[in-house]
């Protein structure tokens, strides 16, 4: 019988980023990927190296997952809206991006393909910026502090769910609310990049 090599480092990723999201690198044991993945540890050491390895995989996956998912087409109102729409729904479809990124802050050290998402980010940024130069956008406002608190607008609710719990009364699985947190996000975002008169 042939080895499913690309079932097995499927199963392992998707095991890793269960793991991960649960517990941080740290907190995670090679034993407990390969049992949620029904595979031999030897078989994660040789597809991938080692844990910080596949940490390092599984995150810069989960943020071109992302960033393929959320993209910027342009710089309007409706655009600056609709990117926070996109970016909330994919983390209301995706918690565990939210969990790994927290984890990643607590455990210190460099980011994960720190060059490569400043990049990114740096990128929309700019974007930004051309469009407050243009009138498009509230110039009052720094760009980068307007791209980081779009993004926290729209990915807070799933990083915190206990606190949005309390704050408004609903559970997280309740497809009602978060229909109304959506639409609050993307209010809000074109509110706050609405130039001023």
């Amino acid at each position: 019988m042939a080895w499913d090599t690309e079932g097995t480092r499927r199963r392992l990723r998707e095991a890793a980023l269960a793991e991960f999201a649960a517990r941080g690198l740290d907190g995670t044991t090679v034993g407990s990927i390969a049992e949620r993945a029904g595979v031999n540890k030897e078989r994660l050491y040789s597809y991938f190296g080692d844990k910080r390895a596949l940490w390092e995989l599984v995150l810069a996956t989960e943020l071109e997952r992302l960033a393929s998912a959320v993209a910027l087409t342009g710089v309007s109102l409706s655009d600056i809206g609709e990117f926070a729409g996109a970016t909330y729904d994919y983390h209301a479809a995706h918690p565990e991006l939210g969990r790994l990124l927290q984890w990643e802050g607590l455990q210190g050290g460099p980011p994960v393909d720190a060059l490569g998402r400043t990049a990114h980010y740096r990128e929309k940024v700019s974007r930004f910026a051309a469009a407050q130069l243009e009138g498009r956008l509230d110039a009052d406002l720094d760009p980068a502090h307007l791209v980081f608190a779009l993004i926290a607008l729209a990915a807070w609710w799933q990083t915190v769910p206990q606190l949005a719990e309390m704050v408004t009364g609903a559970a997280p699985d309740d497809l009602r609310e978060r229909d109304r947190r959506r639409r609050f996000v993307v209010d809000a975002a074109r509110r706050l990049a609405s130039p001023t008169a």
